[in-house]
């Protein structure tokens, strides 16, 4: 599966519903980081003014800004987003501002380095990071280590949104979660494919639930299925 690019464009998935507040800020803070880059907005059917604000960012050459009619969720988003891809490698930014656009470069670099397929960032592996609440904290720490057990891997932020990965072997994958199930998924599907996986630690800064947090503990339960799903029922 080893494949070197010298120059490899990052293509910048960024799902979004009702993300007004932040939209426009992610967007710049994506633009701003000095790699060559690509940015796919997918707007998930926003209620607040989130689908007004894109249509009228300048888009330049470097944003393509794609509309849902209904709400259908991240994992939804991100499969619209897959088929519009033109970049050599992809990574997933939420639109909120939990995650630094400022953290791709350490990505980056292992594809050059280390001919990486997918690289991890890590919340949770001795940075400094902004202190997260106990049950969002200790309920990755438990999925992550289910997904480890199921996939022989030892990661310590399966559920991190940052997964840096091949263009050619994301565009394999069929996606088929429709909301937060994505991250179990995508990382069940490349131990499948053998891929040589990294992990780095990154800068994080978790949004509160009175801030426009989306994710429950709902969200948690149902990925102890997404992984026993992908990596027992799809292998």
């Amino acid at each position: 599966m080893k494949k070197t690019i010298k120059t490899p464009k990052l293509s910048v998935i960024i799902p979004a519903y009702n993300e007004e507040k932040t939209i426009e800020i992610i967007i710049s803070k994506v633009r701003s980081v000095d790699l060559p880059i690509e940015i796919i907005v997918v707007n998930d059917c926003s209620s607040d003014r989130t689908k007004e604000i894109l249509d009228e960012l300048d888009k330049k050459n470097d944003l393509r800004v794609l509309h849902h009619d209904t709400n259908q969720g991240k994992g939804a988003a991100i499969r619209t987003a897959q088929k519009a891809i033109t970049g050599d490698l992809v990574i997933i930014q939420d639109a909120d501002l939990e995650y630094d656009p400022i953290e791709f470069p350490k990505l980056y670099k292992f594809f050059l380095e280390r001919e990486a397929d997918a690289v991890y960032g890590s919340r949770y592996s001795g940075n400094e990071v902004m202190v997260d609440t106990f049950i969002h904290y200790y309920g990755n720490r438990i999925l992550t280590t289910f997904s480890n057990i199921l996939t022989n891997l030892h990661l310590t932020d399966m559920e991190t949104c940052y997964k840096m990965i091949r263009a050619d072997i994301f565009k394999q994958f069929k996606i088929e979660c429709h909301c937060f199930g994505f991250e179990p998924e995508i990382t069940a599907k490349l131990v499948n494919k053998k891929a040589r996986i990294f992990e780095v630690p990154i800068y994080y800064e978790p949004r509160l639930y009175d801030e426009g947090k989306k994710i429950t503990w709902i969200d948690g339960v149902k990925a102890f299925w997404y992984i026993v799903k992908f990596n027992i029922f799809r292998k």
